[in-house]
């Protein structure tokens, strides 16, 4: 029997256990593999050798505020959310060194961070995930200007997507366009059935890794088993948010509405939506001198539009309260976002209503500002 490389676009099958033979050829081929793996009790994306890595026979409770492991003893590895991590820390790194000045001669000189970009291959990517990523690609990889530390570790990396079957209690994609079924922008895409995975091609480097592996056609049966998955997984979406092509409009004509006096009386400004949030991009740049003051390294961290310094300018602070910048975080994700990038910045994973400690939900506060507003 001839060996099947599927073509791209086509849909193939394996038992599961060939997965660790994908993992290894992306090994082979210079690629740092990371997947999602259970670390001190808690979901952590890291680097992973094979399927023993995975968190096989978990599942996850969320709700506002709220989200718990649970170990079913069942058969598949894919059956987490996501957890407070998401894929974006490898490509825009929370600490990143630009440059260091250093002192020669009396003089100061310019040297540019001589770290290279890591390969990485991403196992896991949740359709909402890698929506997240398309969002950022918008973000860091304009037509016009183009971000040389995002650029470098994206453009080397290998993306394999899950098709999400077990929604969680906060997810929303469906109502966003954005899962449970990956539609672009991955490598290759899995589905994961009970006793194997369907995998579908989507480029040339998807292609290029599957030499050597036991595939083989998939049936009709398996395809309509995981097309019958997907729309179960659609039914029991935990929230939604209604119109969201809608939301720009609402949004930016309702700045002054009483309904956000009621957000802040709860909100406590503790950042953890947008350290959370697969697209949120604040950042700072900081200079770090050494004690001899011979060399400074120039570094970028991770900020967030609810610190209060954030928003600081010569003449005082344009977002003063927490009001102000609950607001901007929600009309700028869900309204000029789309102004800016063509695209809303949600991608409906719900990870800023799970790692709220308030248990504010911005399905809810959307749904309340629409009804207050129509009253």
């Amino acid at each position: 029997m001839s060996e099947l490389i599927p073509e791209v676009g086509t849909i193939a099958a394996f038992p599961k256990p060939v997965l660790n033979q994908l993992l290894d050829n992306l090994r082979r081929m210079g690629y740092v593999t990371l997947g999602p793996r259970i670390v001190d009790s808690a979901v952590a994306l890291e680097a992973i050798t094979g399927l023993d890595d995975l968190p096989r026979g978990f599942t996850s409770e969320e709700d506002g505020g709220h989200y718990r492991l649970v170990y079913t003893g069942h058969t598949r590895y894919f059956d987490i959310t996501p957890a407070a991590q998401s894929w974006k820390q490898f490509f825009f790194p929370p600490r990143s060194t630009m440059f260091t000045y250093r002192r020669d001669n009396g003089k100061w000189q310019i040297e540019p961070n001589p770290e290279q970009a890591p390969s990485y291959a991403l196992l896991g990517v949740r359709p909402c995930d890698l929506n997240a990523i398309l969002i950022q690609d918008r973000v860091f990889l304009r037509p016009e200007w183009s971000d040389p530390i995002y650029r470098s570790r994206r453009q080397n990396a290998f993306i394999i997507a899950v098709d999400c079957l077990h929604p969680g209690g906060t997810c929303f994609c469906d109502s966003m366009g954005t899962g449970p079924q990956a539609a672009t922008g991955f490598d290759l895409s899995l589905t994961e059935l009970d006793d194997l995975f369907l995998l579908k091609v989507g480029s040339e480097a998807g292609r290029m890794v599957l030499g050597g592996l036991a595939l083989q056609p998939a049936s009709a049966f398996l395809i309509q088993s995981a097309n019958k998955g997907l729309e179960d997984a659609r039914r029991r979406m935990g929230r939604s948010l209604p119109q969201p092509e809608n939301l720009p409009e609402f949004l930016l004509k309702n700045l002054d509405h009483p309904h956000w006096d009621k957000v802040a009386a709860r909100c406590l400004s503790c950042t953890n939506c947008t350290q959370v949030c697969p697209t949120c991009f604040c950042w700072d740049v900081v200079d770090q001198p050494d004690l001899e003051l011979q060399s400074s390294q120039r570094v970028r961290t991770w900020d967030s539009c609810f610190n209060p310094d954030y928003s600081y300018v010569a003449g005082g602070n344009t977002r003063p309260n927490t009001r102000s910048r609950y607001r901007q975080w929600l009309t700028h994700k869900l309204a000029s976002w789309k102004h800016q990038f063509d695209v809303l910045g949600c991608v409906g994973c719900g990870r800023c209503i799970t790692w709220c400690p308030a248990g504010i939900d911005l399905t809810r506060e959307v749904a309340a500002l629409r009804l207050e507003s129509a009253s």
